[in-house]
């Protein structure tokens, strides 16, 4: 086991009875290969317990957001369904966490950065929801997604509306600048912090001196988009012009 991995336990709010479970969770197919002694079988790895959390996700995430959202259509719950699930979403959970810094791996997945690889975060983070479902059921498992994955109903719906409707914010306030003879927005990343694999950016736009937004995210790309977003939200409730 990782020596911090209650430090996980802590974050996440459980303290496994049975650590055996977290130590499957937490190992990735290539430790497992590279550990296991000549002529033996490999232990195991997590690609089970991935297995299981995902469905154990699709079915909390779904009863949630009946529960949440009463009066939403299938379709309009299938859509923030599939932003709560998706690979992005799961990955920032992931990340809060610092996931990848218990994650057992082989030397070759180490040394090419698998600890910050979001397909690596992702299958690790169903498999701890898979693992937790086997130590403590369902109810604890609800816990763990009302308080990782679900998010305020109102941010909740702002995230998902923009991406249901395709929107590339950047692309959009520059059109938008370029329609009420601004100056083109400029990005500046203004501040970088944590760990290489938790790296989180926090990236400004800017028009001109006055109007300016900001936008964090793990990667330089999602956060000058939320930034974008902002101030694509000022020039429109501001109405700004030269």
């Amino acid at each position: 086991m990782p020596p911090d991995v209650q430090a996980l336990e802590d974050s996440i709010g459980h303290r496994f009875g049975e650590r055996a479970i977290l130590e499957r969770a937490l190992t990735h197919s290539s430790h497992k290969h590279e550990r296991a002694p000549r002529g033996t079988a490999p232990a195991c790895d997590n690609e089970q317990l991935e297995f299981l959390g995902d469905a154990v996700l699709g079915l909390l995430v779904s009863e949630l957001l009946v529960g949440r959202f009463p009066d939403y259509s299938e379709g309009r719950l299938s859509k923030l369904k599939a932003y709560l699930v998706s690979a992005a979403c799961l990955e920032e959970v992931a990340r809060r966490l610092d996931l990848g810094s218990y994650l057992q791996l082989g030397r070759g997945e180490e040394m090419s950065g698998g600890r910050a690889k979001r397909t690596l975060l992702v299958n690790g983070l169903e498999a701890l929801l898979g693992a937790l479902y086997l130590d403590a059921g369902l109810e604890s498992a609800r816990r763990f997604v009302e308080r990782f994955v679900m998010e305020h109903p109102a941010e909740l719906e702002a995230r998902v509306a923009p991406q249901a409707q395709g929107i590339d914010f950047k692309t959009a306030l520059q059109e938008l600048a370029r329609a009420r003879g601004l100056a083109l927005p400029r990005y500046a990343v203004v501040s970088e912090k944590g760990p290489e694999h938790l790296k989180m950016f926090t990236v400004e736009a800017r028009i001109g001196r006055e109007l300016a937004g900001r936008g964090e995210g793990f990667s330089k790309k999602s956060a000058a988009q939320t930034a974008a977003r902002e101030l694509y939200g000022k020039l429109l409730e501001g109405g700004q012009t030269p």
